[in-house]
């Protein structure tokens, strides 16, 4: 009887969350290493199903680092990174294009077999992420995007439908090519254009570390001059960059509130979401 009244207990917990939440879109962003782990990731996508379920119009955009490097190992191709961002040749774009679509396709049938309505979404459909070349301080990098626009009328239909968009970070540009684009980035700026509730960040981290070396400088809360001041004395660095300036832009560009979370943690998202003390690091603009 107890352990039922205490099943009873957190739904109750979660009430306000849900009423809150209701009819309002929350970008998801899932990568590193935990979507090669089935059941990381199972509790991912169900946590995105129940989203969906509770009237939530949750977004999914993917990365897919590992499965990229593995290719690239296999075919003894150097992988390099410049400033966080992958060196893109013209080789390296190609797998990188495969292995996405592949993990796309492979999520959307998951989220279904969990009892969700999904669809694959790729950034160069419709124009959905527009982009230019990226220039890392000087250094031509290859096939990379830099975001210069979002169409998200295709993202819009799909949510009012109860659809839930499952989105890989590929751009097209104005000279046709297609370009490979910063998952966080791209998550970050589907958000701004959806003017979307939250945005979450599902990393291989707990959160944003006081101190880079000592886990017990976990941050649950933090500002964006706060993160600023991380960056400038360079506690903040190397991958974890390109992950803080995206929060930074989009909420500056209207997104409420950006949470980073474990994504080894079971069921992390609706911890964060759906409970008062919640896991992760939140991140608010003042």
């Amino acid at each position: 009887m107890e352990e039922i009244i205490k099943k009873a207990d957190v739904l109750i917990e979660a009430l306000p969350y849900i009423q809150s939440f209701y009819d309002k879109t929350i970008v998801i962003k899932f990568g590193g290493a935990g979507m090669t782990d089935p059941v990381i990731r199972r509790n991912v996508l169900e946590d995105i199903v129940f989203m969906s379920y509770v009237g939530m119009r949750p977004v999914l955009v993917h990365g897919g680092g590992p499965y990229i490097n593995k290719r690239l190992e296999e075919i003894g191709k150097e992988i390099k990174f410049v400033k966080g961002f992958r060196v893109t040749d013209e080789e390296t774009m190609e797998i990188v294009e495969e292995e996405l679509e592949k993990v796309n396709r492979e999520i959307v049938r998951e989220i279904i077999s969990h009892g969700g309505s999904a669809i694959s979404l790729s950034g160069k459909e419709d124009h959905l992420i527009e982009v230019k070349k990226l220039e890392a301080d000087g250094t031509d990098i290859g096939y990379v995007g830099e975001i210069t626009k979002i169409n998200g009328d295709v993202i819009q239909k799909m949510l009012i439908s109860d659809i839930i968009p499952v989105i890989s970070p590929i751009g097209i540009g104005k000279d046709g090519f297609t370009y490979n684009v910063n998952a966080d980035q791209s998550a970050a700026e589907i958000a701004r254009s959806l003017s979307a509730n939250k945005l979450i960040l599902l990393t291989n981290v707990r959160g944003v570390l006081g101190d880079p070396d000592d886990p017990g400088s976990f941050i649950s809360h933090i500002t964006v001059p706060e993160i600023e001041k991380l960056v400038g004395s360079k506690v903040i660095s190397a991958g974890m960059i390109p992950k803080v300036k995206a929060c930074m832009r989009a909420l500056e560009r209207g997104v409420k509130k950006i949470h980073i979370i474990d994504s080894k943690i079971p069921h992390g998202i609706l911890l964060e979401i759906f409970t008062d003390k919640g896991i992760g690091t939140e991140i608010v603009k003042r």
